[in-house]
C-alpha cells in the first residue's frame, strides 16, 4: 500500500506565498513522477504542475513563472513553492504520484487535499 501526505495548506492574502509538501510512503519501489492538481468549487480538477524522477517538469499555464515544483528523490517528496498568489488559485490542491510497488505494480496515488485559500 502506497499513501501519500500533504502539508502546507492555508489561507493566504493575495500576493503572498505557501509552500507545499508531500510525501510518499509505503512498498515503494520507485516513484516515477509526483505532481499537484487542483480543484476549485464547480470546476473540473486541473493540472497545476508535475515533475518526473529524471527532474522534468511539466506546469499548468496559469501558473507558469509564478509556481515551482521540485522534488527530493531520495525522500519521495515534492514540493511546491507558490508565489504572487491570486484569489483565483483558491482551490483544494491534491497530490499525485505515479509509483511502481515493491511488487513492480504501476499504480497512481492521490493525497487527501489540501486547501488553499487566497483573500483578496
Amino acid at each position: 500500500q502506497v499513501q501519500l501526505v500533504e502539508s502546507g495548506g492555508g489561507l493566504v492574502q493575495a500576493g503572498g506565498s505557501l509552500r507545499l509538501s508531500c510525501v510518499a510512503s509505503g512498498s515503494i519501489f520507485r516513484v516515477n513522477s509526483m505532481g499537484w492538481y487542483r480543484q476549485a468549487p464547480g470546476k473540473q480538477r486541473e493540472l497545476v504542475a508535475a515533475c518526473t524522477s529524471g527532474g522534468s517538469t511539466n506546469y499548468g499555464d496559469s501558473v507558469k513563472g509564478r509556481f515551482t515544483i521540485s522534488r527530493d528523490v531520495a525522500k519521495n517528496t515534492v514540493y511546491f513553492q507558490m508565489n504572487s498568489l491570486k484569489p483565483e488559485d483558491t482551490a483544494v490542491y491534491y497530490c499525485n504520484a505515479r509509483v511502481v510497488t515493491s511488487r513492480l505494480f504501476e499504480l497512481e496515488v492521490w493525497g487527501q487535499g489540501t486547501q488553499v485559500t487566497v483573500s483578496s
